[in-house]
């Protein structure tokens, strides 16, 4: 039994010394290149980004109003309901986004809101839901408004 126990303890130190003497290699194999000698590399500058011409209509901001502007007295977030009235030809879908302003008319928080495959002449209110506490006084505001043809 010693010697079995013995010839296993070789074989087993074998084994070991084996995996050892392959990894080795391997790692010399797979050695990272040397670091740059440079400290940082110069900013990625990306190309800017430009919608379709066709895609957004630039009178698509006279098709919404606001008609509320409210601050809930318990958590202290502005919202705004707007009335969307598609003023196209054709069946479209909105994007609307709002600034929050404060007394000094200083953005103090931002919303937005979206319909979806308004008909022409049709209407929808929407609430924009503004993210954050805002000071009492805040006012509402429309940013921008995007109206995509639905295909």
């Amino acid at each position: 039994m010693t010697l079995a126990v013995g010839g296993g303890l070789i074989v087993a130190g074998a084994v070991v010394a084996l995996v050892h003497a392959a990894m080795s290699s391997v790692q010399d194999s797979i050695a990272l290149p040397p670091r740059s000698e440079s400290p940082y590399s110069e900013p990625y500058e990306e190309e800017p980004y430009e919608e379709e011409p066709s895609a957004i209509e630039p009178d698509a901001r006279k098709d919404v109003t606001i008609t509320a502007c409210t601050r809930d007295p318990q958590i202290g977030w502005q919202s705004a309901k707007v009335k969307v009235v598609n003023g196209s030809s054709t069946t479209a879908s909105y994007t609307i986004m709002m600034e929050f302003l404060d007394e000094d008319g200083v953005k103090v928080a931002e919303g937005g809101a979206g319909v979806v495959d308004l008909e022409p002449g049709g209407s929808a209110v929407k609430k924009a839901q503004g993210l954050g506490e805002v000071p009492p006084g805040t006012t509402c505001r429309i940013s921008d408004v995007w109206r995509t043809p639905s295909d």
